[in-house]
């Protein structure tokens, strides 16, 4: 498809001291106008640069030709098309550990295939199981009524609140801190979006690490994305807040107060690109029940 493309040299700098210098960079353009600012939004969303200070955009010049479908820039008249299923959720078993202290799901059988014989015709068999489990078991999503007695429950959360929403993935991992700052979101633009918060810390599953001092949202993070209008926020870590700094729960407390769904526990974010891949993390219609397991996965573009 032809259309507008960005040819430019650039240099950003980034709040830790580091610098980036690029030189006769293309880049699609959603329009054939574009002012510096724009371009440097594009250009950094393009990148998934984080904690970016500045950039500054010289020898700038605007091209007709094909475009490449560069990450994070809206090219008009593209058909939507297949796209790749990638799963983000845990697998449940019997037993395992989601939260360290809280019981795992007890799974028994109800009706076992032998004992369903006898109640149909010869060669037809049935296993009905028994499923006791806490709400915040594997990868759940939160409520409003998980944190406020008033909050929206499960069945109250419309079905546009966690499912084909469009996904921002925020790179974390590796990262010193443990807390997720505003400046460590400021290269996103979460307007609309579900935030999707990578932080790697989904390699300890299953393991006494993972219950450690993990990664987290900041009250001030959580205060960032709510006046940003994000409409989701998860993380794949233990806790969206931290576990380890006593009882204050800020990020929860902020998210659920703005009516903003919590998605904890999620894994395989490495696989989900930046921008373009759209959420679905739908929980049951329960009442008066605040959190609960759903099969989390994102759609990619095709």
């Amino acid at each position: 498809m032809t259309g507008y493309r960005a040819v430019f040299d650039a240099e950003v700098t980034f709040h830790y001291g580091g610098a980036l210098q690029v030189q006769g960079f293309r880049l699609d353009l959603p329009a054939a106008e574009v002012t510096d600012a724009r371009l440097a939004e594009l250009f950094v969303g393009h990148l998934g640069l984080l904690l970016v200070d500045r950039v500054r955009i010289t020898h700038r010049q605007v091209v007709a030709e094909p475009q490449r479908a560069s990450r994070g820039v809206p090219v008009p008249g593209t058909p939507a098309g297949p796209g790749r299923l990638v799963e983000l959720d845990h697998v449940i078993t019997a037993g395992m550990t989601t939260y360290p202290g809280l019981p795992g799901p007890e799974i028994t059988p109800y009706l076992t295939r032998a004992a369903s014989r006898a109640h149909y015709a010869p060669g037809v068999e049935f296993a009905i199981d028994r499923i006791s489990m806490l709400g915040n078991t594997g990868t759940y999503l939160d409520s409003p009524y998980h944190r406020y007695a008033g909050g929206a429950d499960l069945a109250a959360l419309p079905l546009a609140a966690v499912a084909d929403l469009p996904a921002v993935v925020v790179r974390l991992a590796g990262g010193a801190e443990r807390g997720i700052s505003p400046s460590a979101l400021a290269a996103t633009d979460p307007a609309g979006t579900a935030v999707l918060l990578h932080t790697g810390w989904d390699r300890h599953w299953g393991t006494e690490a993972y219950g450690g001092p993990a990664p987290y949202l900041t009250g001030a993070g959580a205060r960032y994305l709510v006046e940003a209008g994000a409409r989701l926020v998860g993380i794949d870590s233990v806790n969206i807040d931290d576990t380890h700094g006593g009882g204050a729960r800020p990020a929860h407390s902020i998210l659920l107060a703005a009516g903003i769904p919590v998605l904890e526990h999620l894994t395989g974010l490495a696989g989900v690109p930046v921008t373009g891949a759209r959420l679905h993390a739908a929980p049951p219609r329960l009442r008066e029940v605040g959190s609960f397991p759903v099969r989390a996965y994102a759609l990619l573009p095709g």
